[in-house]
Parts: C-alpha cells; structure tokens; sequence
C-alpha cells in the first residue's frame, strides 16, 4: 500500500507529518484529511488562521498527491446550530 503523509501548511509555516500513514488510494487519503481537520476545527475551534490552513497530502517521492483547505471541510460540517427535536 502507499504511504501518504499528511502535512498543514498555515500561512508561511509548514507543520510536517514525519511518519505518515498506509492507505490504500487517493481517495482514501482525502477522507482521512478530512477527518483530521474536522478534529483539529473542533478541538481548536474555527480560528482564523485556520481558515487559511490547507492540508497537504503528499506520497513518498514528496509529490503532492492533494491539497485539502480546511474551508472546504468546513463547508461540510453539519450545522450544530440549529435546534434539534
């Protein structure tokens, strides 16, 4: 199987995944990227930093595979807002 490593680029800093994870494809390493910025918004809340932060998905060659916003995860968050009956 690939390895992926997931790294965050916030701005001008790159914060990177020294180890990386086995997945089977691409698509697989999207959900995982996405997954991991809806933990990170949701721990560190929507900071506007992190607005602007993109995860870069890359293979073992350094190539990237991705780039995954996490603006764009957000927009799939459900709305935990609305009342709930």
């Amino acid at each position: 199987m690939p390895r992926y490593f997931f790294n965050t680029r916030i701005g001008d800093e790159l914060i990177v995944d020294p180890d990386g994870e086995d997945l089977r494809n691409p698509d697989r390493a999207w959900e995982v990227a996405r997954q991991m910025i809806l933990e990170v918004v949701k721990s560190e809340g929507a900071q506007p930093a992190l607005l602007e932060a993109v995860i870069e998905v890359t293979d073992d060659d350094g190539e990237i595979v991705l780039e995954f916003p996490f603006t764009e995860a957000l927009l799939d968050m459900p709305d935990q807002s609305a009342t709930r009956h």
